[in-house]
Formats: structure tokens, C-alpha cells, sequence
């Protein structure tokens, strides 16, 4: 009898273990749900399976991640560039009502309420180079509400344009933030019929609770976005070929506005504007690379320190982020006509 009664709380042990992990790496226990522990209690499963059970069910990433610690980087690009004050790199675009600079110059505060939302836009554009900024999101109900900080030329190629995007999706309490990264080219983003190439996280971290670097790196071989420097996506020149790859000057943006139509839950929530206003923080401007009137000599910021490509750490780094993170790849959504997606077959 005694045998039997052990047996059954082995279950309910491994699981106290596990959260007891969670708690110990810092990571939100939320990502066990009630509900879901009371499944794997239920079921009285021999423990490792319960344990599966609980990842399986939580759908959060990170529960995952507390499993192995994040891979030295060896290589930090945010290093190569100098940081700068708001001024120096960026005006206004849209919403100058809803924008607060701090008195030292170096931080912008963006809000979105239900008269508008707001934007900025760099001075210059650029070829190619590295262009990052730590940002800070609110925590709370924030459905709907997208903070990206991207690149585009929109302007200068209307119907017709290219862009690169990092954005921080609102969400409902108890759900994490969405990190959507995507990348259109020569028209991909607009019209009816979009073809976009998303790739999505549920991050490592909380990013309501401080700031980090988003970063873009793009040069003529590669688009490496990164989070705190460790590189989470590598969109190839060579695996996207010419027609996929963006090639022509863009310009720095960063924003907060309402994407209810589909930025959570693909549109499920709305912005709620009992919760208004929406703040979100940007400060650490990093810009640099070849601008458009550059000379032909102008070289790119590296990717990694030989240059081109991603080094064994750094691609060490990037699998653990995707391992513990990624939560949607559009090459492996067969939905997608993957005929107009040819790099699928050779992502990197």
C-alpha cells in the first residue's frame, strides 16, 4: 500500500521539482497553467511523462529554455556601433502629441491612445547597417497594441516596397509578448494577397520588466535579427536569392500602433482602450552603416567577426533561441504556397 501511495505522488514531485526550477531561473510560472497541472495530476502519469505533459501543454517556450543556459556569444555588434542621442539619428514622423523626449535627449517615450498612436523615422537612409534600440514595453492588457521599430521605403517605393520588421505584439494578462520578426520584398507587404516571411517568439524573458536591444543587421549577405546581441534569425542573400533579397536604401522607423485586425490571436483581441493610454520606451539608439550617398568603398558592418555569416557561437546562440523560443516559422506553415517561398528549401 505504502508502494502505491509513493507512486502515486512521484507525479505531483517531479512537477514541484520543475516549478521549483522555474522559480529558481527567474522565469514566469505562469508558464505551468493551473489547468494544466491539474490535467498531469489527474492523470498520474510516471513523472518524466507528466513533466512532458506540462511543457507540451503550457505552449511556453521558455519552460523549456530554464533546461539549458544561453550559449556564450564570442561576437557583440551592438559594440561596433556608438550610441546616440534621439536627435542625432531620428525625427519625428507621426504623433508628435504623443511623443516625450527626456531631458537629456537620449530616451523617447511613445504613446497610443484611442486619438492616435506615433512614429519616428531616421534622419538618413542606408544601404545597409546595423540599426538597434532597447525598448520597453507595458505590461498588463495590451491586445492589439504593436510597438515595432523597423526598416522600410515605403516612401520612396509606394505599392512597391521593401521592409524588415521587428515587432512586439500586445497581448492579454497571463499570455506572453509576441516578438514577430519578418522581412517583404518589392511589393510582398502590400495589396490584398501579402507574402510575408514571419518568424515569431515567445521571449527568454519578460519584456515588460525592462529594456533590451532589438536590433536589425543588414548587409548584402545576410539580415540577422537580434535580441541583447544574440542573433535569433538569419535571412541568407544567397538562400533568398535576388528577387527576395532587399537591396535598395531604406530608412530607420520605430512606432506604436493599433494592429487589432490581427497582432493577437491573429485579431481574437482587440485594443481595449479602457486601458489607455499605451506606453512603450525606446532609449540606446544604435545606427550605422552605409548611407545611400555613401561612396562604393563603403563597408557594411559584420555580422560576425569574419565578416559574412554567423560564427559557431553565434550559431550556437541562435539554435537555443529558436529551441527555447520560437513559437512560428512560415516555412514550416504548409498552409503557405511554399512555391513562392524557393529559400524554404535552403534555410540556414
Amino acid at each position: 500500500m505504502q508502494e502505491k501511495k509513493e507512486a502515486a505522488q512521484r507525479p505531483l514531485l517531479h512537477i514541484a521539482l520543475c516549478v521549483t526550477a522555474c522559480k529558481a531561473a527567474a522565469l514566469a510560472c505562469e508558464t505551468m497553467s493551473e489547468r494544466n497541472l491539474r490535467l498531469a495530476r489527474r492523470q498520474a502519469l510516471p513523472p518524466a511523462i507528466a513533466v512532458v505533459v506540462v511543457l507540451l501543454l503550457g505552449h511556453h517556450p521558455r519552460v523549456v529554455a530554464v533546461a539549458q543556459a544561453q550559449p556564450s556569444l564570442g561576437y557583440f555588434p551592438s559594440a561596433t556601433v556608438r550610441s546616440m542621442a534621439f536627435s542625432e539619428g531620428y525625427d519625428n514622423l507621426w504623433g508628435p502629441q504623443h511623443q516625450t523626449l527626456s531631458q537629456d535627449k537620449m530616451a523617447l517615450t511613445l504613446l497610443m491612445d484611442r486619438t492616435s498612436g506615433s512614429g519616428f523615422k531616421s534622419k538618413r537612409s542606408y544601404r545597409n547597417g546595423y540599426f538597434g534600440v532597447s525598448i520597453k514595453v507595458q505590461p498588463g492588457y495590451t491586445a492589439g497594441v504593436n510597438t515595432a521599430f523597423y526598416l522600410s521605403n515605403n516612401e520612396l517605393y509606394p505599392g512597391k516596397h521593401d521592409e524588415i520588421d521587428m515587432e512586439l505584439l500586445g497581448t492579454v494578462p497571463g499570455e506572453p509578448y509576441t516578438l514577430q520578426t519578418n522581412v517583404y520584398v518589392r511589393g510582398t507587404g502590400d495589396g490584398a494577397h501579402l507574402v510575408g516571411r514571419e518568424m515569431r517568439f515567445h521571449l527568454w524573458f519578460d519584456p515588460t520588466a525592462d529594456f533590451h536591444h532589438y536590433a536589425i543587421l543588414w548587409n548584402p549577405d545576410e539580415i540577422v535579427f537580434l535580441i541583447d546581441d544574440v542573433p535569433v534569425r538569419r535571412y541568407a542573400a544567397s538562400a533568398a536569392g535576388a528577387a527576395a533579397f532587399p537591396d535598395r536604401e531604406m530608412w530607420a522607423y520605430g512606432s506604436i500602433w493599433d494592429a487589432s485586425d490581427w497582432a493577437t490571436d491573429g485579431g481574437r483581441y482587440r485594443a481595449d482602450y479602457r486601458y489607455q493610454p499605451f506606453l512603450a520606451g525606446f532609449r540606446g539608439f544604435r545606427t550605422g552603416g552605409c548611407e545611400a550617398a555613401a561612396p562604393a568603398g563603403c563597408r557594411p558592418v559584420p555580422a560576425s567577426p569574419a565578416g559574412a555569416g554567423l560564427s559557431v557561437q553565434q550559431r550556437d546562440a541562435m539554435r537555443w533561441a529558436q529551441q527555447g523560443s520560437m513559437v512560428y516559422y512560415y516555412c514550416q506553415d504548409y498552409t503557405k504556397d511554399h512555391s513562392l517561398y524557393p529559400e524554404c528549401s535552403l534555410a540556414s
